[in-house]
């Protein structure tokens, strides 16, 4: 970008008749273009194209059905993730981390809802990408949610049968987000999370996606130890409640168990008599 400003403005100048000659004396100081700050704000990151992931278009009307959120709209929810999104952001850039689980002390919290809505929100933000990773291999539900039906998942992947390559998908009005679906539950899908198998796929998804940031949807704490055999390999974690459904013993039971791994905060799904400043 820099290059390109400062091709422009010698153009102009040329055009002024103020062009240099290139070569100066030696200790002729000649100071740098200077770039437009309002320029460099209307510079818009470069569009990606999908070459080998798997596009889609998903149904609105499923979207909507499974609390799907359109994270640009200017609905309550919409509004609710982007401001999810930017604390989480903020704490994971303030650390550099770019991995981050999704979990819940128990079941039917919210918990793959809230890391699928997280994940659009992210994704909107024109300067991120985001990888969605779908690790709940009790009881996978992303692909039902997106409605994906995958010829290939994470499953296959983590039994040698698949590459990655062929089990990403795109949602298509998602620009920079993909999805790794799984097809099937795993039978001791702890010690698969737990494996080389596991430890090996995650270190390729960071190293083929050096700036993508990938959120895993795990299953709950509480129900089995899947999430926290594979919680050391990622960075941080992000904990679903749900209002009138969690008990406090669970929550802090499960707190207990995230203690050696940083936790960037908790959202209460469910809630009610929420009020904002902006309704009327």
């Amino acid at each position: 970008m820099a290059l390109d400003l400062a091709r422009e403005e010698r153009e102009a100048r040329e055009e002024r008749g103020e062009a240099r000659a290139r070569y100066r004396p030696f200790g002729d100081r000649t100071d740098p273009p200077k770039m437009s700050h309002s320029r460099t704000l209307t510079i818009a990151p470069p569009a990606i194209h999908y070459s080998r992931t798997r596009t889609f278009e998903p149904s609105a009307d499923l979207l909507e059905s499974h609390r799907i959120v359109d994270a640009s709209s200017a609905t309550a929810a919409a509004a609710a993730f982007r401001i999810l999104r930017t604390q989480v952001l903020q704490r994971m850039d303030e650390h550099r981390w770019r991995s981050l689980a999704v979990v819940s002390p128990g079941c039917e919290d919210g918990k793959t809802t809230t890391a699928i809505n997280l994940a659009i929100s992210l994704a909107n933000d024109r300067w991120r990408t985001v990888l969605l990773v779908e690790f709940d291999l009790m009881r996978p539900k992303i692909a039902e949610l997106f409605g994906i039906a995958p010829e290939r998942g994470v499953d296959d992947v983590l039994r040698g049968e698949a590459q990655v390559e062929d089990c990403l998908y795109h949602p298509e009005g998602f620009d920079r987000l993909v999805v790794l679906p799984a097809r099937n539950a795993i039978e001791e899908s702890s010690e698969t999370l737990a494996g080389p198998a596991c430890r090996e796929l995650v270190n390729e998804l960071r190293e083929r996606y050096p700036d993508r940031l990938l959120v895993f949807d795990l299953p709950p704490v509480l129900g089995s130890d899947d999430a926290l055999a594979f919680l050391p390999q990622v960075q941080c974690a992000l904990v679903v409640v749900a209002e009138g459904s969690t008990r406090r013993d669970d929550l802090l039971r499960c707190m207990e168990l995230l203690r050696k791994i940083p936790v960037v905060g908790t959202v209460l799904n469910r809630a009610t008599d929420v009020t904002s400043p902006y309704e009327k």
